[in-house]
């Protein structure tokens, strides 16, 4: 099982990745053995994360978020989830 999960950086921005343990991998961003990007945005704090069976699923679904704008991605965060998909459906 892999998680995505999304970080606010103590700059408001957000980081977004795929782990396994993600645990491990929120703690490895904080003590800046995570990516570059947060190791100059310390520290971040875990406001997100969904489950996946595969990693290959994982992977798709970090980059169709990274492709999301920040209004969407908060939205997500904050589980309003059918505001989004009423902005989707508009959009289609």
């Amino acid at each position: 099982m892999y998680y995505v999960y999304i970080l606010i950086c103590s700059d408001g921005s957000y980081y977004i990745g795929h782990a396994a343990d993600l645990e491990a991998r929120v703690q490895a961003h904080n003590s800046g053995r995570g990516a570059a990007y947060t190791y100059k945005h310390r520290p971040v704090r875990l406001v997100y994360a969904e489950l996946h069976p595969t990693r290959p699923s994982a992977i798709r679904r970090e980059r169709q978020l990274k492709g999301w704008t920040r209004r969407k991605k908060q939205g997500l965060i904050r589980g309003d989830i059918p505001r989004l998909r009423a902005r989707r459906d508009a959009n289609a």
